[in-house]
């Protein structure tokens, strides 16, 4: 799950615009609450306008009375020593003043830093898929990765298809919805456990699916705050969140960016791979995913192909975490029987599936490499 849970607290519409787009800058994965679902969301982080005095200093008291472990940034017109002094009498963490600077973001990763160390909520994480083209294979390789995730970890895990009006997950996995996304982002105020049964559907790995909308134009741009809610309601139900994302193309998909512990991006051994791939990285970074959230998938790999793994690693300048065989047959039978690739044959493809989740369960045990590791970049045909 996103590593803070961020409470703007002001009637200021500026400011909090420009606060949420510091958050987001800030390279910390952060999702954002508002006062109607704070009680079933705590924030971990809560920042208290106080630039206009006294009335300030009485909100600060409120918010540490709702919230006893939440960490307070009080931001003040001014550094006066005695408002300091009432801010941390109130029950503020942090002081800075406005406008904020540096200063800010460095705040904000002391608070990740102390929320990583606190024990008590699940630890949900959150893997998010993106192709940095279509036709990537970017479905194929979420659907897969969580049916491995579910049977390797013994953990409750949810797939969610992002995907507007042609959503292909719960199609890979041969179930027929009742419900879709779009229902739990309209019943938000409903979900519980006994609702959440019944909107997703049950694959027989034990893989919860949130199937995709049937909507055109949904979910659309009104929904992404509903949908950072959602994920955050999620969270508390599942040990693993895979979201098929699609493209990075709006903001339920800067959405799925923000809340996301790991990006996985998805290309082929291509040109326009290889240029989307600059192109999508540059846009996360904007998003505020630092590198050492992203990972560089290389999926329809094979000998046929004339630009190779370490030849993409050296125009994109940082290293490529999984590679995944070309193998259309196997992928053309999963899909047309409804049954993942990886619970039906014993392909190097379906190894290199279980070596890939195997990564990502179980971290601290497998050496492999990561896209964070930086590499000089190199020209590419003149194009870069």
């Amino acid at each position: 799950m996103a590593q803070l849970t961020a409470l703007i607290s002001s009637t200021d519409p500026e400011f909090r615009a420009h606060v949420t787009k510091c958050l987001r800058a800030s390279g910390v994965s952060v999702a954002l609450v508002d006062d109607r679902h704070a009680g079933a969301n705590p924030p971990t982080v809560t920042i208290a306008d106080i630039r206009h005095g006294a009335k300030g200093i009485d909100g600060i008291e409120r918010l540490r009375s709702s919230w006893p472990s939440t960490t307070i940034f009080a931001i003040a017109s001014s550094t006066q020593p005695e408002q300091i002094l009432q801010a941390m009498r109130a029950g503020a963490n942090e002081y800075l003043a406005w406008p904020i600077d540096d200063s800010f973001n460095a705040a904000i990763h002391r608070a990740a830093e102390r929320s990583r160390t606190k024990d008590g909520s699940r630890n949900s994480s959150v893997l998010s898929f993106f192709g940095v083209k279509g036709g990537a294979g970017t479905t194929t390789l979420a659907v897969n990765t969580a049916i491995e995730i579910s049977r390797t970890s013994k953990k409750p895990t949810l797939i969610i298809d992002l995907h507007q009006f042609i959503g292909e997950v719960a199609l890979f996995l041969g179930v027929r919805p009742r419900f879709t996304l779009v229902d739990a982002l309209d019943n938000l105020h409903r979900i519980d456990s006994e609702f959440l049964r019944e909107l997703v559907v049950k694959h027989k790995t034990g893989l919860d699916i949130l199937a995709g909308g049937e909507h055109a134009d949904r979910p659309g741009a009104h929904d992404a705050p509903v949908f950072e809610q959602l994920l955050q309601t999620l969270g508390r139900s599942y040990d693993y969140i895979v979201i098929d994302a699609g493209l990075v193309t709006g903001p339920c998909s800067d959405t799925a960016v923000f809340a996301a512990d790991s990006i996985y991006l998805v290309g082929n051994p291509d040109i326009a791979s290889v240029r989307n791939a600059h192109r999508v990285v540059e846009r996360l970074g904007q998003l505020g995913a630092g590198r050492e959230r992203i990972r560089m998938l290389l999926n329809r790999m094979s000998d046929q192909h004339e630009i190779g793994p370490k030849q993409i690693e050296s125009t994109l300048g940082f290293g490529i975490f999984s590679v995944f065989p070309s193998d259309y047959s196997t992928v053309s039978a999963a899909l047309n029987s409804g049954v993942p690739l990886t619970l039906s044959n014993h392909s190097d493809l379906a190894a290199q599936f279980a070596t890939f989740t195997r990564q990502i369960v179980h971290p601290n045990q497998t050496a492999a490499g990561s896209s964070d590791q930086s590499k000089a970049r190199a020209p590419f045909m003149g194009l870069f």
